[in-house]
């Protein structure tokens, strides 16, 4: 695990009637990764984007895409979204599907695993991936929109996947409802990843705000 505090913008709270210029204002930043969270309104109660129009931004900048994928099935989408020019690509432990093939087709195509755990699910289910991934993302709220509050019990939780990864290098993302009061509190935890989506796009200076969740 990489110990810098690396920054996701997340696109879902960018606004999409504009999103080649919001990708561009990101590029300029001094952010590692762009999240793109993908939704089918099955897995979770919402609709996004699929791989077309990720393809379609990966021109505008040669940052890590992390894609995050709450869909299910999922596996049939795990080529389309690589070939798009996702970077990571992250799926969820509580998919139908086999996480095992998936991880293996995300791996075959040298892209980075990650897996996901909803806020209900327990630390411990992470255990059996640790040798396969090469992140964790820990939902702090429930997935499915943005904008919401960040759900203080799953601070715990971030704390236990520390201890589980042990000296693994393994990074450790956390999503929702982050912003520049709570962002030390989920480093402290043992994050080292920080997706912020309304915070960031929601504040006049995308660069300012990235700094002040990285506590530059």
């Amino acid at each position: 695990m990489d110990e810098q505090i690396k920054i996701a913008p997340s696109i879902l709270s960018a606004d999409f009637s504009i999103l080649r210029d919001e990708i561009k204002a990101l590029d300029a930043s001094n952010c590692e990764y762009i999240h793109i969270d993908i939704m089918d309104g099955h897995f979770v109660p919402n609709i996004t984007i699929g791989p077309d129009v990720v393809k379609s931004l990966r021109g505008y900048t040669k940052k890590t895409f992390d894609v995050h994928l709450m869909i299910d099935p999922v596996e049939k989408f795990l080529v389309p979204f690589i070939d798009a020019g996702s970077d990571i690509i992250t799926i969820h432990h509580e998919i139908s599907e086999n996480v095992f093939q998936c991880f293996e087709t995300i791996k075959n195509n040298n892209k980075k695993v990650g897996i996901s755990i909803k806020p209900s699910t327990p630390v411990d289910v992470l255990s059996k991936y640790l040798e396969h991934i090469d992140l964790i993302l820990i939902m702090t709220v429930e997935p499915g929109f943005g904008g919401q509050e960040l759900m203080n019990d799953q601070i715990e939780k971030i704390k236990k996947t520390k201890e589980l990864i042990g000296n693994r290098a393994i990074d450790i993302e956390v999503d929702g409802g982050i912003n520049t009061k709570n962002a030390k509190i989920l480093v402290d935890a043992g994050a080292n990843v920080l997706v912020s989506g309304s915070t960031i796009f929601k504040s006049k200076n995308y660069q300012k705000t990235i700094n002040e969740l990285r506590n530059l």
